[in-house]
């Protein structure tokens, strides 16, 4: 595996949510999918992970569909890859 750059890092470390709802899906994700993604939909996690935990996990737990398509496909990507727990 290569080396993470600083910005994968604050990423990865970003991605730790402190909601167990949240850390069961990007954790995981993150761990084992986000370095084999193409650089549009790796674009795509930043973006999501800049958004509030309350929105995440209303759309993370299907409540809820954001409005900005970057975030419903990169979100059917997270669901695919890690499914439902």
């Amino acid at each position: 595996m290569r080396e993470l750059t600083t910005a994968e890092r604050k990423l990865f470390w970003h991605a730790r949510r402190g909601l167990k709802e949240l850390d069961i899906y990007f954790e995981p994700f993150m761990r084992d999918h986000y370095l084999q993604l193409p650089e549009n939909e790796q674009q795509m996690v930043f973006k999501l992970m800049t958004c509030e935990d309350p929105d995440l996990l209303s759309w993370v737990m299907g409540y809820d569909v954001p409005a900005d398509p970057d975030l419903v496909h990169i979100l059917k990507v997270l669901h695919e890859r890690v499914g439902p727990q």
